[in-house]
């Protein structure tokens, strides 16, 4: 839901091989590691597959030449523009199997660390402001009191961290979900990023939603201005995660195999939101979790480790929403507590508020409203549970009265008896079974 263009400033393509601040053994082994595994021969394939620029593709392949690890096939390639074709050496093919047994990462040549640094800065979350208009927008299908608002509105554009509290089915993850459609402009995510001479792939479809290129027609006049294709545009990333969340997952992920990193979930996340939903049902408590997340909080950068047991800072960059059906008291410690800016309680509807969510539902799913079942609901069953309201009940039970309806064949309809039937499914008696 883009409620805003993207005012994010696009990371500009290398100009040369000088600018890509890369080992040049590395840059050179991932060039002649992608010509051997995709079969690529024109200089404009070879840069499609390592996501440059023509003319700093053509300076590596001249390297590669220089070394006898490439030569030129001497056939001019007419389906792709007459270009000239290139093709791996022996001595080529060998280097490329030699680098492919240390590390099997060919294709986009990674970002370094410090060039990413920049672009992080240039698209933090903490550049966002969202209005008003912009929370209402995304929020538009909930029914939420004003003073909420007023709370998260200023703790969005902090862009630091929220805890959101108070009893279950009362929209918490919705309210994540719209807080994420209202930040709305898009981001450029490295599709790998690259440290002490390792490769952490970042780009992730399953996190990512990247946003359609136009393509470059190559017979006109205005070219447009291309961005560095190392980069996928995509929209700011949400990455929500429960009761699974453990803190392994937020460590660099190594894979023995390819000898490469995958980066953990908080970095994917960055310039977007990180959803801790369901906090307490964890198998780590709470605290400890808290406790992994402070210097992030504070200090905006993240300490990784890589196999060999070096440790170094990666930015941190992202919007934290906790959401718990548990009181913070209960789960953490006051210092815990005092790192985290914002707490919001998000407790179920008053009841004319559960109304106009009941009487929304219902014209939803085409339920018609009847008085006497409505007066029933609100006088007869409300006051056996103390009068509490919850977000969940209406859809609960308008699709329990539609199910009962269909099964006996009759129109879509409310009654008390219809409400008594749906009520008995939401709330399970307290009985004895006897084994």
């Amino acid at each position: 839901m883009n409620m805003q263009t993207s005012s994010v400033m696009a990371p500009p393509a290398p100009k040369g091989l000088a600018e890509m601040q890369l080992p040049l053994v590395m840059m050179r082994d991932i060039l002649l590691k992608t010509i051997f595994r995709k079969n690529v021969d024109t200089v404009s394939e070879v840069a499609a597959a390592v996501c440059l620029p023509g003319s700093v593709t053509q300076e590596l392949i001249d390297i590669a030449r220089e070394q006898k690890l490439m030569e030129a096939t001497g056939t001019l390639n007419a389906n792709s523009g007459n270009e000239m074709g290139y093709q791996l050496t022996d001595a080529g093919k060998a280097r490329a199997l030699d680098a492919l047994s240390q590390s099997e990462y060919f294709g986009a040549m990674p970002v370094p660390l410090d060039v990413y640094r920049e672009q992080v800065k240039r698209q933090s979350i903490r550049n966002i402001q969202v209005t008003r208009d912009q929370l209402t927008g995304a929020m538009g299908h909930l029914v939420l009191p004003d003073s909420l608002l007023d709370h998260l509105g200023p703790a969005v554009s902090a862009g630091r961290s929220i805890l959101m509290y108070g009893p279950p089915g009362n929209g918490k993850s919705s309210i994540s979900n719209g807080i994420r459609d209202a930040l709305g402009d898009n981001v450029y995510v490295p599709r790998a990023i690259e440290y002490s001479g390792q490769v952490i792939t970042v780009y992730d479809p399953i996190v990512h939603t990247a946003i359609e290129q136009e393509e470059d027609d190559p017979n006109s006049l205005r070219r447009r201005k291309r961005f560095d294709t190392r980069y996928v545009q995509c929209e700011r990333p949400t990455v929500v995660t429960g009761g699974e969340l453990s803190l392994s997952m937020l460590d660099l992920v190594y894979n023995p195999t390819a000898r490469t990193y995958q980066a953990p979930l908080q970095l994917k996340s960055t310039g977007g939101i990180f959803i801790v939903d369901d906090l307490g049902r964890q198998a780590e408590p709470p605290q400890a979790l808290i406790n992994r997340w402070i210097v992030p909080l504070e200090e905006s950068k993240d300490i990784l480790g890589l196999q060999s047991g070096e440790k170094f800072e990666v930015p941190f960059d992202t919007l934290v929403i906790f959401s718990t059906n548990f009181h913070p008291n209960e789960i953490f410690d006051q210092a815990a507590l005092r790192r985290i800016f914002f707490k919001i309680k998000i407790d179920g509807p008053n009841q004319e508020n559960f109304l106009k969510i009941f009487a929304m539902v219902a014209r939803k799913r085409g339920m018609p409203l009847d008085e006497a079942a409505l007066v029933h609901l609100l006088k007869v069953k409300y006051p056996t549970i103390q009068n509490i309201y919850a977000n969940y009940q209406p859809i609960f039970l308008i699709d329990q009265m539609i199910s009962i309806c269909e099964f006996e064949g009759i129109p879509y309809q409310m009654s008390p008896d219809l409400i008594d039937r749906a009520w008995a499914n939401m709330f399970v008696k307290e009985e004895k079974i006897v084994h």
